[in-house]
């Protein structure tokens, strides 16, 4: 029968150690599971440490090790991310084992008084199953409660490890060094020189704390997104008004050269009338240079809209990438200004980008299109990209998203081998709805 616990709690019951741990690790670091990898993982997890004739504190770190090679090697995950969670993983394994430890100190002396011959056996199964168990409830909650987008967390994952591996260490220590392979009972039911009360308080606590700084390395992480999405509105508002004053001035210098142009034409018919045709000539090619700072690179109907498009299309020009626009909007329109520049500065912006990663031998290209029909107003954002895996948030699309469901509309992402499409469906307010929101 020992022959049969040893094998069990050794083999059996370390391999599903092993396998959930990585299983989890996994989901931590928000990859895709492969069950290959966990299968090839615990293998590996229960050979090296018996290669290594390595026990207690030592096979435990070399777990950490492990679980921090696989996630940067076969996730490419960043390092500090990795460890994080590596030490998460294993400390919360070993914390649910000490809980059974202490339990087991607690429980046993009266389970061996009734049924002395199979209190060893149910202790062996039963207990390392329900320490198993638990650990496998404490990742779930982990996961759904307290772990957060790395890139987000990295900035506080410093903070986070040091009491982290703190707890791990001391629990580990306790393990190591209050519970032994022998267990002596004492008349008073007791087991002699440990109190299992205490031991079980400590185990708790650290348990706990462990999730209470799981719990606050997410709201860290969650400030700081926000406070960086709110610098980047900032940021993004203060651009977008630059964009709306610009239109502005370039429209009222286009009224007033249009006041001017009579008195234009009849000092060019003087001049050429009295054959002063050099000076005709020199008068023209000064209203020709007049005009180009009224011009707009891309005619949409609408004077903010022209000033951003031209602004953003140059910059992809620029970049060698080929641009095309057949954007038509009335103005004044239901949509206010700072919403239309939201929409397509960021969409834009990520088209830019998209089309920066592609390598310089392969087509890249931005096409913007969209019209009216009735009180609806369709767009469209086509561009080339990588063909690798895009998520589909961040703040700029979020930004989009939320300015288009403020006027009930609808916006669709879609891929298409190397061509990425954004497709906007926008509902134009009434007149009276327009001229506040211009106002505003």
């Amino acid at each position: 029968m020992a022959d049969y616990l040893d094998f069990f709690n050794i083999y059996v019951m370390g391999s599903l150690e092993m396998f959930m741990g990585f299983w989890f690790f996994t989901g931590f670091l928000q990859k895709k599971r492969k069950l290959i990898y966990s299968i090839i993982f615990a293998a590996l997890g229960m050979s090296v440490p018996a290669i290594l004739d390595l026990q207690g504190i030592l096979a435990f770190l070399v777990f950490i090790l492990l679980l921090m090679a696989a996630g940067k090697l076969l996730y490419k995950a960043d390092f500090v991310s990795a460890a994080l969670y590596a030490v998460v993983t294993v400390e919360m394994m070993a914390l649910c084992f000490g809980l059974f430890n202490s339990l087991s100190y607690i429980l046993f002396p009266i389970v061996f008084e009734k049924i002395p011959r199979i209190s060893s056996f149910i202790f062996a199964w039963a207990g390392n199953i329900f320490a198993l168990m638990s650990a496998v409830l404490c990742y779930r909650v982990i996961q759904q409660c307290c772990a957060c987008d790395g890139a987000t967390g990295r900035k506080y994952i410093f903070m986070i490890l040091m009491p982290a591996l703190l707890i791990f260490l001391a629990s580990e220590y306790i393990n190591e060094n209050v519970y032994g392979n022998t267990i002596t009972i004492e008349k008073d039911r007791l087991m002699s020189g440990v109190n299992p009360y205490q031991m079980l308080l400590m185990q708790v606590l650290g348990t706990v704390s462990l999730f209470c700084i799981m719990f606050s390395y997410k709201k860290l992480a969650e400030s700081f997104r926000r406070n960086k999405e709110a610098a980047l509105s900032e940021l993004q508002a203060h651009s977008l008004g630059q964009y709306v004053e610009e239109a502005k001035l370039r429209y009222e210098k286009t009224k007033s050269f249009r006041h001017d142009i009579k008195n234009h034409i009849t000092v060019v018919k003087e001049l050429l009338q009295n054959q002063k045709t050099e000076a005709a000539l020199q008068y023209v090619e000064g209203m020709e240079n007049l005009t180009a700072d009224l011009s707009f690179p891309v005619s949409t109907n609408h004077p903010v809209l022209d000033i951003l498009l031209g602004n953003k299309l140059g910059i992809a020009e620029e970049n060698r990438i080929e641009v095309r626009c057949s954007l038509v909007v009335p103005y004044p329109c239901g949509i206010s200004d700072i919403d239309f520049c939201i929409i397509l500065g960021n969409a834009l912006d990520n088209a830019i980008s998209a089309c920066s990663r592609i390598s310089n031998e392969k087509q890249k290209y931005i096409h913007v299109a969209g019209k009216v029909q009735g009180d609806l107003l369709f767009m469209e954002i086509e561009n080339s990209y990588s063909g690798r895996k895009m998520l589909h948030s961040g703040t700029g699309l979020a930004n989009i998203r939320a300015a288009v469901e403020k006027y009930q509309g609808a916006m669709e992402i879609r891929t298409e081998g190397e061509k990425f499409v954004l497709s906007l469906l926008v509902i134009i307010p009434q007149q009276s709805d327009s001229i506040s929101r211009q106002a505003g």
